[in-house]
């Protein structure tokens, strides 16, 4: 790390990676995108089946952090002001006054944020994007940091509402999860069993200040302009041939962004000063697959948004 990097602070946030892979067996890759997420800023959409241990991954960061934490569960019945908050009445003075929903926090929860009506999900849209709420003409600026993590059922879609793509082009990365293998089934299996006999892992706590100056280092992390370059043509490959013609709507410089924001906080995570082509491709698929559209003939075809991120990965030389 170069001298305006803090050691202290880096090696705060790699016990607090250390501390949650104790908590959260065969995540590494859940553990490294959430960290990555709130070094670079940006918002968070996890998705997998049930009992992937989505929203226990979120709590363990949330007791990590000194910061505020929400929880909203998403139901077709909820309302936006149920997340953003609203102005109500007070008689004692005879004016309304703001009362802050819970989207007002350092860490938000969105779990199963596809059961959210759009409207909903529209009220989410500029908490994440501008981290402002708009109520009876009066702006409320959200903390900071402010990250949202929303979750979603990756095999209901019974009484959901599919993200738009405009609104999933505003998280950062999007995380799928698998089904975990024979050993880390075991170690979950033991993990849970010590806790239910009360067997207590040692407190792990980090402040908002060193979050703070862990983001403003983070973004310091130096970028070549071969890296840069070669982020640029890996998104261009998204809407020239050959893989043009199985997309209907390709990446856009939203997606340059996001991929070069996130490579520069994983190889902060990874102790580096200067990204790598390796720290590209670790976040591309998360990065870009979900801000592109595959055509009808593709998907009809097997092919999915991650396969093709991975096939221009292959076919695109790094340097």
């Amino acid at each position: 790390m170069p001298d305006s990097f803090s050691s202290n602070t880096a090696d705060k946030i790699a016990g607090l990676r250390t501390h949650l892979s104790e908590g959260l067996i065969g995540h590494e890759v859940l553990i490294e995108r959430l960290l990555v997420g709130i070094l670079a800023s940006g918002h968070i959409l996890v998705e997998g089946a049930p009992g992937l241990a989505k929203t226990r991954a979120v709590k363990l960061l949330a007791d990590a952090l000194t910061g505020d934490f929400s929880r909203i569960q998403c139901t077709p019945d909820l309302l936006p002001s149920d997340l953003t908050g609203t102005d109500v009445f007070t008689p004692d003075t005879g004016t309304f006054e703001f009362s802050k929903g819970p989207v007002f926090h350092n860490l938000v929860l969105v779990d199963e944020i596809n059961r959210a009506p759009p409207k909903v999900q529209s009220a989410l849209l500029e908490a994440m994007a501008e981290q402002q709420v708009t109520s009876g003409g009066h702006t409320h600026q959200l903390p900071d940091p402010f990250v949202v993590i929303a979750t979603q059922n990756s095999i209901e879609h019974e009484g959901t509402f599919p993200l738009p793509e405009a609104q999933l082009d505003r998280f950062l990365l999007h995380v799928m999860l698998e089904l975990p293998d024979a050993d880390a089934e075991r170690r979950i299996l033991d993990l849970v069993e010590e806790e239910q006999q009360g067997v207590k892992r040692t407190a792990h706590q980090i402040d908002l200040a060193d979050i703070r100056t862990g983001k403003a280092e983070a973004m310091q992390v130096h970028l070549s302009p071969a890296l840069r370059d070669y982020i640029v043509r890996l998104v261009l490959a998204t809407r020239e041939a050959p893989f043009n013609d199985e997309i209907d709507h390709a990446v856009s410089p939203r997606g340059s962004l996001a991929l070069a924001a996130a490579s520069k906080a994983r190889a902060y995570l990874n102790g580096r000063d200067h990204a790598l082509p390796e720290d590209v491709n670790a976040v591309a698929a998360d990065a870009l697959a979900h801000r592109l559209v595959v055509s009808w003939r593709a998907t009809s075809e097997g092919r999915t948004a991650r396969g093709i991120v991975h096939d221009i990965l292959g076919a695109t030389e790094p340097l």
